[in-house]
């Protein structure tokens, strides 16, 4: 089975996920917290559970690294050249408030480098799905799915719109958007839950997602997928490619996500070596 064989079973395999949580959606689901104070609910360990199994029966030979599952010694990952890296429930915050900004995210590792991610949304049947060699694409729900590309200017009229976490942001990241708004002129502002932020830029609905905050790896990898597939790009404060590496820790550096070729990438560079 070849990459894009084995993106299309994932996208299968993450509607499965998806209708595992939806019975717990707005059901008074408990709400315990792990180690991190993170959020846990039987929704996230249901959607673990089918993940597991399913990529399991997919590719047994490529080992799974889950947020519900990664007490993985450093040892036995670093003898991985591909990995699974997975969010069962992403915006699991979300869910708790009755939001229907959560997902599932599953992403494809090679050497630290993301081939394919997909990005399910439970509640209305959307889904995203990508890679850099491969493309991206949305399909809503009984629908053929189509091809998505990133934009590189807001429309004509339009402006200029930053991608923000509705519940984590930083003094750095303020920062940031007033340079930026210096830069491209008046910001818009799109407030969204979990991994869809990248795939608003994907979809050619947003310019940027600026991160100066704490993410894990298992947030971003799936939907960093779709959008190199769609002409993105992930880059850390320093201008490089945004990897993941095989390290104890699995925190992200901060980064920004946005058009490869933006015509206004060079002054985000410049604005974001200043917060470096």
């Amino acid at each position: 089975m070849n990459d894009q064989q084995l993106m299309l079973e994932v996208v299968k395999l993450a509607r499965l996920a998806g209708e595992a949580i939806l019975p717990f959606w707005r059901a008074d689901v408990a709400v315990t917290n792990k180690a991190d104070d993170s959020p846990v609910t039987a929704a996230d360990l249901a959607a673990h559970q089918v993940i597991a199994e399913g990529l399991q029966a997919l590719a047994p030979h490529i080992p799974v690294l889950s947020e519900e599952d990664c007490d993985i010694a450093l040892a036995e990952r670093q003898a991985w050249t591909r990995w699974w890296l997975v969010d069962p429930l992403d915006g699991t915050k979300e869910f708790i408030a009755g939001s229907e900004e959560f997902t599932v995210n599953i992403a494809l590792i090679e050497r630290g480098e993301v081939v394919f991610g997909v990005v399910s949304m439970p509640t209305n049947g959307r889904c995203y799905f990508g890679g850099r060699q491969l493309g991206a694409w949305r399909a809503l729900a009984g629908a053929e799915a189509e091809p998505i590309q990133v934009r590189q200017q807001p429309p004509q009229n339009g402006r200029f719109t930053v991608v923000a976490s509705k519940r984590h942001s930083s003094p750095q990241q303020e920062a940031l958007l007033g340079g930026l708004g210096s830069a491209v002129g008046e910001l818009e502002l799109a407030n969204v839950g979990s991994s869809l932020k990248f795939c608003l830029l994907a979809e050619g609905a947003a310019d940027c997602y600026p991160r100066l905050a704490p993410t894990s790896q298992w947030d971003t990898a799936a939907a960093q997928g779709v959008l190199e597939g769609a002409g993105g790009e992930v880059i850390g404060l320093d201008g490089l490619p945004f990897r993941y590496p095989v390290r104890e820790s699995l925190l992200n550096p901060f980064f920004l996500a946005l058009p490869a070729t933006a015509p206004w990438r060079a002054a985000l560079l410049q604005l974001a070596a200043a917060m470096g």
